[in-house]
C-alpha cells in the first residue's frame, strides 16, 4: 500500500455504476485508502454500494457530468492536504498497479503531471473504431496543443497539488478531457506519460464504450478548437 504520508489521494467519478463499483474499490483500497468517490446523481445504489468498501463517497444531488464530479473530489482532497491527486474510473477499465509507477514518476521526474498511455502500454478488448477515433484525437490534440501526446483520452491520470492549482476544470461534461490538455498546454506545465493497460470489458463497452462514446470524443475536440 502507498503510505498516507506521501500525500496522493485518488479521484473516482462515478454515475449509475452500481454493478462494478465495489469490485473497482476492490481493487484500490490495498494500494491506497485516501480514496473518495463521486456518486454524479446516480439513481441506483451506486454510493451505498461504495460506502460499504470503505471508502469515501460525496453525491451530487443532480447527475452534473464527469468533469464536474472530477472537481468536486479534486477540491475535497486539496481541502484534505493532498500533494497528489490520480483520477481514476470507475467502471474497472485501468490498472491499478500503475498508480504507483505514476507517483515514483511524477517525484524522481519532477513532472507536474502523469498521463496514463494506454498506447505506449496495451489494450483488452478495444473495437477497432474505437481505436481510429482515438488515433484521430490524438493527431488533432498534437496539432491544437502542441503536446507530443500518445494517449489523449485516457481517464487515468495523476496531478501535482500545484499544478491542480493552475489548471481547474470548468466543462462538466465530457468535454473536460480536452480542456485539461489544452490547460496544460497553455500553463507550460511539465507533463509525462507513462505506459498503462486499458480493459474494455463487457460491461464498459454496453456502458458508453460504442460509438456514443466516439462522438463524444468527437465533440471533445470541437471544443479544443473552438477553445483556443
Amino acid at each position: 500500500m502507498i503510505p498516507n504520508d506521501e500525500g496522493l489521494w485518488v479521484v473516482v467519478p462515478a454515475f449509475q455504476e452500481a454493478a462494478v463499483i465495489a469490485a473497482t474499490l476492490g481493487e484500490l483500497l490495498p494500494v491506497t485508502s485516501n480514496v473518495v468517490v463521486v456518486d454524479d446523481g446516480s439513481s441506483d445504489d451506486t454510493a451505498d454500494r461504495a460506502r460499504a468498501t470503505g471508502a469515501c463517497v460525496l453525491r451530487h444531488i443532480l447527475n452534473l457530468g464527469q468533469g464536474a464530479a472530477l472537481q468536486t473530489g479534486i477540491d475535497y482532497a486539496l481541502e484534505r492536504g493532498a500533494r497528489y491527486v490520480c483520477t481514476f474510473d470507475a467502471d474497472g477499465q485501468h490498472d491499478v498497479r500503475t498508480i504507483a509507477a505514476m507517483l515514483e514518476l511524477a517525484k524522481t521526474s519532477g513532472a507536474d503531471v502523469v498521463l496514463g498511455s494506454r498506447f505506449l502500454g496495451a489494450t483488452e478488448g478495444m473495437s477497432l473504431l474505437r481505436g481510429l477515433v482515438l488515433k484521430a484525437a490524438i493527431a488533432f490534440t498534437r496539432l491544437q496543443t502542441g503536446l507530443p501526446l500518445t494517449d489523449t483520452h485516457n481517464g487515468l491520470r495523476l496531478f501535482s497539488a500545484s499544478a491542480l492549482a493552475r489548471v481547474r476544470i470548468e466543462q462538466p461534461g465530457m468535454a473536460h478531457a480536452s480542456e485539461l490538455l489544452d490547460r496544460i498546454a497553455k500553463e507550460r506545465l511539465h507533463v509525462v506519460e507513462l505506459p498503462t493497460t486499458v480493459r474494455y470489458t463487457d460491461y464498459s463497452k454496453a456502458k458508453g464504450q460504442k460509438l456514443s462514446q466516439s462522438v463524444r470524443i468527437m465533440f471533445d475536440l470541437l471544443y479544443a478548437a473552438w477553445s483556443r
